[in-house]
């Protein structure tokens, strides 16, 4: 423990790029898109996972956008694993040949998360924006081939939350030995495409006994993960175990986060990589202090039997409907402002998807 009590983070998420060959309408990423030009250097990576590791870091988290993408994406993998860190790639697939993932594992890839969008191609390539499943499918052989631990990853939505029972099969198929089912967070583009995306109460009744039947029936051979739809919930999903407690992310242009989607909450002040050792972030900065612990807390909060159980709920989401980080996230039953969660239920259009875009090649000047 640090002299400040603040405990060393667990892992690092690595967003080594926003750049990716798929368009899917829930990804979390901001809407304004880190372009090629604003990502951090191959050095500067380098010396990120260095710190990360001074700092106590045991787990990084490669990611973005698609991370290979980048072609020095085998150094980064490599100084990790010589770190001693255990490395996980989560990827679409997409790219990823036998040179490719032979050469990640040499350099000490220890798992990969794979995403698929649907059961089949048709509407799996709808999602994706792009004919993807197919190579999806190679991709998950090539990560067996070279004996390693394998997470199928999906979100679940509107369009695709019919098929859990086949995705389950899919899985199984695979090879996986983890299958994650999560129902999507509204974040970036997940916040955009909020009503086309949010399930219905008869679709998320129908997943939740096919989910127990397989973890029943898999038991000892895939884990399953379910993350609920959690504005149908009485309470909050807990925030990363805590604001800022173990885990942080760095953003392509290095800007570091207490959590994957804090980009949302525009009056928190995000400090840089370049400017400031990663060190000084975790235990002195504004952003990551700014919800520690219990002290911000209002209530129902601060008084709340639960507060040590979901910490108050999704900071990112209390601010992207309330406007104020510091509210109590409006999906609990017991929040002031759960009469917001209530009304986008009860909203059924579906709208058709917009698309995740490309970022633009350079920055506007």
């Amino acid at each position: 423990m640090d002299m400040t009590g603040i405990q060393p983070p667990l892992g690092m998420l690595a967003e080594l790029t926003h750049r990716c060959p798929l368009h899917c309408p829930y990804c979390s990423n901001p809407l304004e898109l880190v372009t090629r030009a604003d990502e951090l250097t191959t050095e500067q990576w380098l010396s990120v996972l260095e710190q990360a590791r001074e700092l106590g870091v045991l787990q990084v988290h490669m990611s973005g956008g698609e991370p290979l993408a980048r072609p020095d994406l085998v150094a980064l993998v490599a100084r990790a694993a010589n770190l001693g860190c255990y490395v996980n790639l989560v990827t679409s697939g997409l790219g990823l040949t036998e040179d490719r993932m032979s050469a990640l594992a040499d350099a000490g890839i220890a798992h990969v998360q794979l995403s698929v969008q649907a059961a089949d191609a048709d509407l799996a390539d709808r999602i994706a924006g792009t004919r993807a499943h197919a190579r999806k499918l190679d991709a998950a052989a090539l990560i067996k081939k070279h004996d390693l631990p394998l997470t199928v990853n999906a979100v679940l939505h509107r369009s695709n939350h019919h098929q859990v029972a086949a995705l389950i099969e899919l899985a199984e198929l695979l090879g996986a030995d983890r299958l994650e089912l999560a129902n999507t967070q509204y974040y970036g583009w997940g916040l955009r495409n909020r009503a086309a995306l949010m399930p219905t109460p008869a679709q998320l009744a129908a997943a939740e006994p096919i989910v127990r039947a397989a973890r029943q029936r898999l038991r000892g051979t895939m884990e399953i993960v379910y993350v609920v739809a959690d504005y149908y919930e009485p309470y909050p999903k807990p925030c990363m175990y805590g604001w800022g407690a173990r885990q942080l992310t760095v953003a392509p242009n290095g800007d570091v986060l207490p959590c994957p989607a804090a980009s949302a909450i525009t009056t928190l002040p995000l400090d840089n990589v370049r400017d400031h050792p990663l060190a000084d972030i975790w235990y002195t900065s504004t952003s990551f202090n700014a919800y520690r612990g219990e002290s911000w807390m209002r209530e129902p909060c601060r008084t709340c039997p639960r507060r040590t159980v979901d910490f108050g709920g999704c900071r990112c989401q209390a601010f992207l409907l309330t406007g104020d980080a510091a509210a109590t996230d409006p999906v609990c039953s017991l929040s002031p402002s759960r009469g917001l969660v209530d009304a986008i239920l009860s909203d059924v259009d579906q709208p058709a998807f917009v698309m995740r875009p490309h970022p633009p090649p350079r920055a506007p000047r």
